[in-house]
């Protein structure tokens, strides 16, 4: 073979998918801004089968992951507190205990893993629920519109999921602050001030503000980049069956994204 055309034929084959990856992420954006712009207008939650829609998929969403993922975010949370304080005190360093399980647990564990749990469990199966709905129609001919399609399909789902991410994630917050104080100072309530001090001071306004922007867009991530998958056609205009793992890749390069900003916004 011609090495000049094996190199034009290699050229040719990263273009084409360089090209592909530049158009499925500019439909990423354009999704993630039409259902922010759909979010934000009050017409999305009047009266009648839009707001039930809403309501539904925001029960399905939060209901049958709250007590499993509750438990499952108590259970790594004793461990690590376990493991961070032990770790304390046998080197002397017990005073640094409460900061480093606040910074490590609540900071920056308990969103990431939030946003991975109701993205497996909820966003992307529901994500290829909505492209075989799709495929199915498109065989029988029917030809759905865009507006529509957002409105009916794909806002209430991304809804449900960004709500999801944010309860599980303030309510394993809470959690785990009070499993730090019992498994620190036990049931007694005089460590109380303390404690609440400690916490504190690692909550500068700065902290903060990174930490709520961060879980915002861990959440906006779950819902969009998934229902941004189940809508895009194939090549050959059809919705075919897309791989878990490649869009599962595509969701944790984004979250991945959002925990290096943050990172370098609180570190640096």
């Amino acid at each position: 073979m011609n090495p000049a055309s094996s190199t034009q034929n290699a050229l040719y084959r990263w273009g084409r998918q360089l090209v592909a990856s530049v158009l499925t992420w500019w439909h990423v954006l354009l999704l993630g801004a039409q259902i922010m712009v759909l979010a934000l207008l009050p017409s999305s939650y009047q009266a009648g089968a839009q707001r039930l829609a809403v309501l539904r998929n925001i029960y399905l969403a939060t209901a049958p992951l709250l007590t499993w993922f509750l438990v499952l975010s108590a259970l790594i949370s004793l461990v690590l507190i376990r493991i961070v304080v032990a770790t304390a005190y046998s080197y002397g360093l017990s005073q640094y205990a409460l900061e480093v399980l606040v910074r490590t647990l609540v900071l920056e564990l308990i969103p990431l893993y939030a946003a991975m749990f109701v993205a497996v469990r909820y966003a992307m199966p529901g994500a290829q629920a909505v492209r075989r709905t799709l495929s199915r129609q498109l065989r029988e001919g029917v030809v759905r519109d865009h507006q529509e399609l957002l409105r009916t399909e794909l806002l209430p789902r991304a809804l449900a999921s960004l709500f999801s991410v944010l309860l599980l994630a303030a309510l394993s917050c809470v959690i785990a602050i009070v499993l730090t104080y019992l498994n620190v100072y036990g049931f007694s309530h005089w460590a109380l001030p303390a404690y609440a001090r400690s916490v504190g001071s690692v909550f500068s306004p700065a902290v903060t503000l990174i930490f709520c922007l961060k879980t915002f867009f861990f959440s906006l991530a779950v819902a969009v980049v998934p229902m941004a998958g189940s809508a895009a056609r194939d090549r050959d205009g059809g919705y075919g069956y897309r791989s878990d793992i490649t869009e599962f890749a595509r969701l944790l390069s984004v979250v991945v994204l959002i925990e290096v900003a943050s990172l370098v916004g609180n570190y640096y």
